[in-house]
């Protein structure tokens, strides 16, 4: 690597005279110790490509192993600057300490440096500095690595890279999400100079990952300006991801076997980088896919230009995919799902982003597969509150922060209240008041249900018992609770009911237990015996949300049921209000429920009656009770207490 010096030094770069080593007897002005005879036949046919350098760094004697390194002559290498010849000033650390060992302030200085022969091929080099005692020289030594490197570039790559795809593997993946992240973030704070955007990229060794010194900064050891990899003509500032997965997958590992999965998974890789290459292409910047794991890929958008971007690329992978595969005469077809998330790289760390792309890829999933899905913050949101919710519940329920209200069931004849159903609701520090909705499903999941309904059922009934002291010459109303199916197979259903009403003294007759249609029909074995001990028992059976369930009727004549609850979908055909018109088909089903109903000895209950003309209609076709916010919302226990005190009349 030939040159000359771009002239004089700046002052501050020249040694003080304090610093600069004496001249000896030893070592005569203008000689080096090179030009001993004690050493210059050992300097000049030493293996190791060695140069001479003055205090000022300028080289004085140069042997022949560093002329060939370079492909050059030794004399056209005398009074060079050593610091342009090996790249030392590139940036501030290693010029700072190159010029520490120059003074005589450092013993050693050792670092790597991408060196160029004459015929333009590249090496890599190790290049050591180190003062040379009693001389006032200083030694500059180079070593050729380029082939320990490159051996540790094939080693990296099979390290870096899956065996089975070639792309790249989860450790250089997350390895460049980080990079990007931090590239992407640092670009939106500060300004990103460049002279030239198409300048190459090589970072020093010392530096930070991604950053760099501007080569031009000032030689004396003054900072520069932070600078950033260039890979296009400019940064974003956001990151995209498209997360997938294929579908059924593991079908063909298990039918066909790994090594017909491992051809699929190699054909699948070329197409998602072939659809990677074409938008990297298209949107002027490159794209990174990987395999993750498994059947698991992900394409990595460093500069990405906003969700349409995305959605376009995940719409061009699934096309792709779902055209047929030929491997080794076996025809096969895949689909897959793809969870798609576009944000911005400040604030955002390489967990947050692949949480909320596997968040993505379950709900791609869940809504059927073989499609893409945009991460949508507020169904993340509520995702986050379903878990947070579900990691308080047990304890929820251990601390009594549930309350009940109760609506009620109010005599289609008459008007009079008859009954009252349980509504648990929760009452959450965060949250505030919450409806069943929100925490039964996941108390059914978990298993709280159990413990969460046996509360329930005992409040409920402590209720309808203290109704039935403070009001003992009114008609007593029973309380219905609603019973998962969960409870029925988890627990003894039948021993905690018996000592619930032994515990709180109320007639078996006044207690009425719901389960859904779904739940009730079909049931053999455990489930029907404890409804029948409970109907034994002389408890009442309702079932909830009738019609919407598996409707098979046969079921209702072998069943201990007393009661249908028929669902508020059918209710509501029955409005006239508000430019509605009836359904004639919706009340001819009801009025036939109602009468199938009645032959089998049961009773029936209209839920969800809002209007006076609902309930004159289903009063008229025979419905029992009805209930609604025509009559009343659920409300606290001393509500209920002032209608019972008022005659048992429902009102809102």
């Amino acid at each position: 690597m030939s040159g000359t010096s771009e002239g004089p030094r700046p002052a501050a770069l020249a040694a003080p005279d304090s610093a600069r080593p004496p001249i000896t007897e030893s070592q005569p002005v203008g000689r080096t110790i090179a030009d001993t005879p004690d050493y210059r036949a050992a300097f000049h046919i030493a293996q190791l490509a060695m140069a001479v350098l003055d205090h000022e760094g300028g080289i004085v004697a140069a042997n022949e192993s560093l002329a060939e390194l370079l492909g050059t002559d030794p004399a056209a290498l005398r009074e060079q600057p050593a610091a342009d010849l090996v790249d030392l000033a590139s940036d501030t650390r290693t010029w700072h300490a190159y010029r520490e060992v120059l003074r005589g302030r450092r013993a050693r200085f050792r670092c790597t440096r991408r060196l160029k022969h004459s015929d333009g091929r590249a090496l890599w080099a190790e290049v050591t500095v180190a003062p040379v005692p009693e001389s006032g020289n200083v030694l500059l030594s180079i070593t050729d690595i380029s082939d320990r490197r490159e051996l540790q570039a094939r080693l990296r790559h099979l390290q870096m890279h899956d065996p089975v795809t070639r792309l790249p593997n989860r450790t250089l993946f997350f390895e460049r999400l980080s990079s990007a992240l931090e590239t992407s973030a640092y670009s939106q704070a500060y300004d990103r100079p460049y002279d030239d955007p198409y300048e190459p990229y090589d970072p020093a060794p010392d530096q930070p990952h991604g950053l760099r010194d501007d080569p031009g900064t000032d030689r004396a050891g003054v900072p520069g300006r932070r600078t950033l990899p260039s890979y296009g003509h400019g940064r974003t500032g956001r990151i995209g991801l498209c997360y997938l997965d294929l579908d059924g997958f593991k079908a063909v590992n298990d039918t066909l076997g790994h090594r017909t999965g491992d051809r699929l998974l190699a054909a699948v890789a070329s197409r998602l980088t072939e659809c990677a290459d074409r938008d990297g292409y298209t949107r002027n910047g490159g794209h990174l896919v990987a395999r993750l794991g498994g059947d698991e890929f992900a394409i990595l958008v460093e500069d990405s230009i906003g969700t349409e971007q995305l959605t376009d690329l995940a719409r061009s992978v699934l096309a792709a995919l779902q055209l047929p595969f030929d491997l080794a005469g076996q025809r096969l077809s895949v689909s897959a799902s793809i969870g798609v998330v576009e944000r911005s790289a400040a604030g955002t760390s390489p967990t947050e982003l692949m949480q909320a792309a596997d968040t993505t890829l379950y709900w791609a999933k869940a809504d059927g597969k073989a499609r893409w899905t945009l991460f949508d913050p507020e169904r993340n949101a509520h995702r986050m509150t379903r878990q947070a919710l579900s990691s308080t519940l047990r304890p929820a329920v251990e601390r009594e922060e549930f309350v009940l209200q109760y609506q009620p069931l109010v005599g289609m004849a008459d008007g009079t209240v008859r009954g009252v159903e349980a509504l648990v609701r929760w009452q959450h520090p965060q949250f505030g008041m919450l409806a069943p909705n929100r925490f039964i499903g996941i108390a059914e999941e978990d298993g709280s249900i159990v413990q969460l309904g046996r509360w329930v059922l005992r409040t409920a009934c402590l209720q309808a018992s203290r109704w039935q002291r403070e009001h003992p010459h009114e008609r007593p109303l029973f309380v219905s609770v609603n019973v998962a199916v969960r409870q029925v197979w988890d627990s003894d259903l039948v021993a905690d009911v018996a000592e619930i009403l032994a515990e709180t003294g109320l007639a078996p007759c006044l207690l009425q237990l719901e389960l859904t249609e779904s739940a009730v029909m079909g049931s053999a074995g455990r489930p029907l015996q404890a409804l029948q001990a409970l109907s034994d028992m002389g408890v009442r059976i309702a079932i909830d949300d009738f019609g919407t369930g598996y409707s098979n009727l046969a079921y209702l004549s072998r069943l201990p049921v007393s009661v249908l609850k028929l669902d508020g979908s059918f209710v509501r055909g029955f409005r006239y209000d508000e430019g509605v018109h009836p359904s004639p088909a919706d009340e001819m089903i009801v009025e036939a429920l109602v009468q199938l109903a009645h032959r089998l000895g049961l009773t029936v209950t209209a839920e969800c009656v809002e209007t006076a003309g609902q309930a004159e209609r289903l009063g008229r076709i025979g419905c029992d009770t009805g209930q609604g916010w025509l009559y009343s919302r659920p409300v606290a226990p001393e509500r209920i207490a002032e209608m019972i005190a008022g005659g048992g009349r429902g009102g809102a």
